[in-house]
């Protein structure tokens, strides 16, 4: 078989400004003259190098003007059918370069704010109505995991409370969590709640993150820790029991207070405020994919 080249396509195809398909070019009647050409003599001369091509006669040429033999209309639907193919084509690969394209691997800590979680959909929404065809891989991890996760180019975004700051990686603020001291049911101070001063609560035994927390919520030496717990959920669990205070987020918190299980013992005085940051490498710009989703993650917490 006969190779054809791109010129085979080009001596197809007619020029800008020209009419807009082979038939005008070889209809019956007189062609008009067409930019770049010097009348019929070029346009034959043109038709006579695509025959030769091709192989077989494609119109009748004489003073009246072109006609089109049977091969020639058969090729003209033909030629027709490949450059719409092509335009698909080249359509297509413009596309290709502006689609984002690619997996994008998040990590989160567990219990977030709902009002967190839903600033985060939005980003989701609108980073999925931009040009994209893409996958998000979302992982639930603790904190110090999240940072390691992240400078070993396993996760791209780490979204959480981050209390120290690596120098590879950036953080940005985007929301912040309330924390308060909370006693169960069973514990001693459950019914003193909101007399209970931060001396009181210290005399007695804590349940701690085994992560640092900022220094407003002081230092597990201040008080008696005997247990240490590295989720939200057991520190739950513990202070449950009666047998511990804690610090929980007070929206995680609020279902057991609704049903009488956890009480916050001094609201004003015994708080702290998380800051939540997302976390990236600082080379996290020259992924297409993942600064289109900053940029979406940052609109949304706007």
């Amino acid at each position: 078989m006969r190779k054809r080249s791109c010129g085979d396509c080009r001596r197809i195809r007619p020029p800008a400004g020209s009419h807009g398909n082979v038939r005008q070019r070889v209809r019956p009647t007189p062609a008009p003259l067409r930019p770049g050409c010097s009348g019929q003599s070029t346009i034959s001369t043109q038709l006579s190098t695509l025959e030769t091509r091709l192989g077989y006669r494609l119109c009748e040429r004489g003073r009246s003007g072109f006609r089109l033999t049977a091969r020639g209309e058969r090729f003209v639907d033909s030629a027709r059918k490949l450059l719409g193919a092509l335009d698909v084509v080249s359509a297509e690969a413009r596309k290709v370069g502006r689609t984002l394209v690619g997996t994008l691997n998040l990590g989160l800590i567990g219990h977030a704010p709902i009002n967190a979680n839903a600033r985060i959909s939005q980003a989701i929404e609108r980073f999925r109505e931009r040009d994209e065809s893409m996958h998000f891989m979302v992982s639930v991890r603790p904190p110090g995991e999240l940072e390691g996760l992240l400078l070993d180019n396993k996760i791209h975004m780490a979204i959480g409370y981050f209390w120290h700051r690596v120098p590879a990686l950036d953080y940005t603020t985007i929301f912040h969590e309330t924390q308060l001291a909370y006693a169960g049911r069973g514990h001693p101070l459950f019914r003193k709640a909101g007399d209970v001063t931060p001396a009181q609560a210290l005399a007695h035994a804590w349940a701690w993150r085994s992560y640092p927390l900022p220094e407003a919520a002081g230092s597990p030496a201040e008080r008696p820790v005997t247990a240490v717990a590295d989720n939200m959920e057991a520190v739950a669990m513990l202070v449950l029991s009666g047998r511990h205070l804690g610090y929980l987020p007070e929206h995680f918190a609020a279902p057991y207070v609704a049903q009488g299980l956890l009480t916050p013992l001094a609201p004003a005085a015994m708080r702290y405020e998380v800051p939540f940051d997302m976390a990236v490498r600082r080379d996290a710009r020259r992924n297409d994919l993942l600064a289109a989703f900053i940029a979406d993650m940052k609109a949304a917490h706007a």
